[in-house]
């Protein structure tokens, strides 16, 4: 059984948007490896407190760090941006997650695209195809897995909704050809199970992959005068670069 925790940066409007793009980046775990994730989690966070006194209960959420702090103003807002530097380099060297990264450009797309849903299908048949060929550490063979979806908090309704379909109509286009196939994403298993990312140490490590995927595509004044919008490409050996034919890093551009 695969972990997928799952979160989203940008927004899905097309009309009026400040945003030109909607990002879903997703931490995998295998089930084996869990207890190890968390061990390692807190050790890391165990760490910012020691280092900068980001306290346990206090949150990483990255869009705040830099715009609305609150409390953690008390921080120095560089070493906020050091405590989100050190969490994707923490998870570069963690060898049995991986990333599975969306990106939606919104620019073109018609009134009617439904950048949510497009978003999400993606993610969600590239989470399926790639424990299909077994290309996730520490599994136990091609389709001898499942996986449940872990999102913080989003549409909930819509993407619930969205799950129970794809079971049983998903039609994909052909590639270099007419027409469509039916692949129902049969190793999704249950309802998306939804938490807050305020009490999750997992979630909040990947607010900061979304953020940073986002920022890489369109940086705000800040992260741009700290040349940040670099920091998502320190990934390298924990990207699933199986899930895109096109890109080197795997990120799926829709």
């Amino acid at each position: 059984m695969y972990l997928v925790y799952v979160d989203e940066s940008g927004d899905i409007g097309l009309t009026n948007s400040p945003t030109q793009f909607f990002v879903l980046s997703a931490l995998v775990v295998h089930e084996s490896q869990w207890e190890n994730l968390l061990d390692d989690v807190l050790q890391f966070r165990s760490d910012m407190r020691s280092f900068y006194g980001l306290k346990l209960r206090e949150e990483i959420h990255a869009a705040h760090f830099f715009s609305k702090p609150g409390k953690l103003a008390r921080i120095p807002k560089h070493e906020r941006l050091q405590i989100c530097k050190k969490a994707i380099d923490f998870q570069e060297n963690l060898g049995y997650i991986r990333l599975v990264n969306v990106v939606v450009r919104k620019l073109g797309k018609p009134s009617t695209y439904d950048v949510f849903e497009k978003a999400w299908s993606r993610l969600i048949q590239r989470i399926d195809n790639t424990i299909q060929y077994g290309n996730f550490p520490n599994g136990h063979g091609r389709d001898r897995d499942k996986a449940i979806i872990i999102p913080d908090q989003t549409d909930n309704k819509k993407l619930t909704g969205l799950v129970r379909k794809m079971r049983r109509y998903n039609p994909v286009p052909n590639l270099g050809a007419p027409g469509y196939r039916m692949l129902q994403t049969i190793r999704i298993i249950e309802d998306p199970y939804f938490k807050d990312s305020a009490n999750s140490f997992i979630h909040q490590l990947v607010d900061v992959n979304a953020y940073f995927l986002y920022q890489m595509h369109q940086p705000n004044s800040y992260i741009r005068s700290k040349k940040a919008q670099n920091y998502f490409r320190r990934y390298n050996s924990i990207l699933c670069k199986v899930a895109s034919r096109t890109d080197p890093n795997g990120i799926v551009y829709v």
